[in-house]
């Protein structure tokens, strides 16, 4: 055959084998772009319906891969174990208004009768703004917590635009209790207030999520003390209280209680109410809880030597004005009869002798110019008067006026003062015994001693004798100030204070009892003093507290007053 030879035909069956063939193979090309196009349309309508979430409404919490892998945010414990703070499962009411995927109503029936059937199960939320809610078609939340019972209901419902997530919440099993110590967390915020805020990034730590941390505070102690101070709040009709309990040795927070308080479960982004801590926040002048700090500082200066020395007890003219005692005595007291008698004047005068400077040391020593020194972000600003003092200020200061601190500041002092001298800084974290600071010593050994003594001779013979709780070795002292508003004293408003220490042959906690603004009332014999309305509070309080604590009542034991006792007597 020649090399320009025709090539035999085709036959016409193969022809069109072929010709179905490519038919075939260009439709199977045009069915893979389809179904590209469509995954890239789903794909945009994704985008599309997140950016309208992020304008539109809060979108339901869904959980990450990440956050998937993560244990979820470490718990609070007290100091025992008990779980104060802990992160569970829970259920969220969301309101979907493209659940239905078209362009009709979200609801299958009208918004007002979905409003009617979710307020027969959540008889809290408010029908008419519910309605409108729903009739507005914006997505977002309509309830952050669903008990499982509850979810099943708005299930049975049918309506698909209700839709129930499941979310992770951080959840506070002790209620009210601890709020203030505690504070409250804000989904996508973090922790606010308390140690929720302190410990966010050791809480929320992805190598460290999962793990608990303990605080100092024992639940038990501190379900007493805000159990009695909320007794004696209502029982004098006053505003407000704050209280403390204090390890005198290790500067642990057994117990710290602000009234009123919060629900840190039903707090949010929009805050709480009475957030306000009184306790390391507000700042008041203690009055005569701070002359038991001025006669310390005395012993440790020499200023005081011979503790039956008789001191000019009639009134002071300094700077034009005139100190007197509010119950005068007599015109002469030693000091131990000043203290068990709270006279302003003899205490003015020992500070008088032992100098502005010296005076003002020893407070800068036991922190008094500074914040508070805890880990709570709420630390208030004392009034603390700068420069150099004069005669009057140093007079005044001396008995707790014209200095503000907070109750923290006043309970730091009592522990340094009755624990052997040494002041070290407040915490709400449990601490190893390795983990104690040193502290700085702020008064001697022997004045600490002696001051035991004496606090424990005003809780037996004078004003703090409502808490003289038997068998437990109280001392204290009481203190009533005048509030200060804008430069002007107001008789009508009182502080009332009692700072206390038990037990004090071994002194182990020194308890801070602050009520404010109370009001004379048949419970506290008409009378607005702290004897009447602080110290009563300690007075209950440490029989509820000292056995969960290790402190066993026992009467056959007590501060070696005798060096003292006559000292006091003789005057009655």
């Amino acid at each position: 055959m020649s090399a320009y030879a025709v090539p035999p035909a085709i036959p016409a069956g193969r022809v069109h084998l072929m010709q179905q063939r490519y038919r075939t193979v260009l439709t199977a090309r045009w069915r893979v772009l389809w179904v590209a196009a469509i995954f890239a349309l789903v794909a945009c309508g994704a985008l599309v319906r997140i950016g309208w979430l992020g304008l539109a409404g809060e979108a339901p919490r869904r959980t990450s891969l990440e956050d998937a892998l993560l244990p979820p945010r470490g718990e609070i414990t007290d100091r025992n174990g008990v779980p104060l703070a802990r992160a569970f499962p829970a259920y969220a009411l969301w309101f979907n208004p493209q659940a239905m995927g078209d362009d009709g109503s979200p609801l299958v029936r009208s918004p007002k009768e979905v409003a009617r059937a979710l307020v027969k199960i959540f008889p809290d939320m408010n029908e008419t703004r519910l309605a409108e809610r729903l009739a507005s078609g914006r997505a977002g939340y309509l309830r952050r917590r669903l008990l499982p019972e509850e979810a099943n209901e708005v299930f049975a419902l049918g309506e698909v635009a209700l839709e129930i997530p499941r979310e992770t919440d951080r959840h506070y099993p002790q209620g009210s209790l601890g709020a203030h110590i505690l504070g409250y967390v804000v989904e996508g915020e973090g922790g606010k207030l308390g140690m929720e805020q302190v410990l966010e990034e050791r809480l929320h730590h992805p190598e460290l999520r999962g793990q608990s941390v303990a605080l100092s505070v024992d639940v038990r102690v501190q379900g007493a003390l805000e159990d009695e101070l909320k007794k004696g709040m209502l029982a004098t009709n006053a505003i407000g209280a704050a209280g403390i309990v204090l390890d005198v040795d290790t500067g642990e927070v057994m117990a710290m209680a602000s009234l009123p308080d919060f629900d840190p479960n039903t707090a949010g982004a929009a805050g709480a109410p009475n957030v306000f801590n009184r306790v390391t926040n507000g700042v008041y002048e203690l009055g005569s809880t701070f002359k038991p700090i001025t006669v310390a500082a005395a012993i440790d200066a020499g200023v005081v030597r011979d503790l039956s020395k008789v001191w000019d007890a009639t009134p002071v003219q300094v700077a034009g004005r005139s100190l007197k005692d509010m119950k005068p005595k007599g015109t002469g007291l030693n000091v131990p009869q000043a203290l068990v008698y709270s006279s302003n004047t003899v205490t003015a005068r020992v500070a008088d002798e032992l100098g502005a400077d010296k005076l003002r040391a020893t407070l800068i020593d036991l922190g008094m110019d500074q914040r508070p020194f805890v880990e709570l972000p709420a630390r208030g600003k004392p009034l603390f008067p700068r420069g150099d003092w004069a005669r009057i200020t140093n007079m005044t200061v001396s008995y707790g006026h014209g200095l503000a601190v907070t109750p923290l500041h006043l309970a730091s002092a009592y522990a340094a003062m009755v624990n052997g001298g040494i002041w070290r800084p407040a915490t709400m974290l449990k601490l190893e015994p390795k983990d104690v600071p040193r502290g700085r010593r702020v008064f001697k050994e022997s004045t600490s001693s002696r001051m035991r003594q004496m606090l424990r001779m005003i809780s037996m013979y004078g004003t703090g004798r409502s808490a003289d709780a038997k068998g437990y070795r109280v001392g204290g002292k009481t203190g009533s100030a005048e509030k200060n508003a804008g430069g002007v004293y107001k008789k009508t408003s009182l502080v009332t204070s009692f700072a206390a220490a038990f037990p004090l042959d071994r002194p182990r906690y020194v308890v801070v009892i602050v009520i404010d603004e109370p009001r004379g009332t048949a419970a506290s014999s008409f009378q607005r003093t702290a004897a009447f309305t602080a110290a009563p509070v300690v007075g209950r309080l440490v029989p509820r507290i000292g056995p969960m604590l290790g402190v066993l009542p026992d009467e056959s034991r007590d501060v070696d007053i005798s060096d003292l006792r006559y000292l006091v007597e003789g005057r009655k």
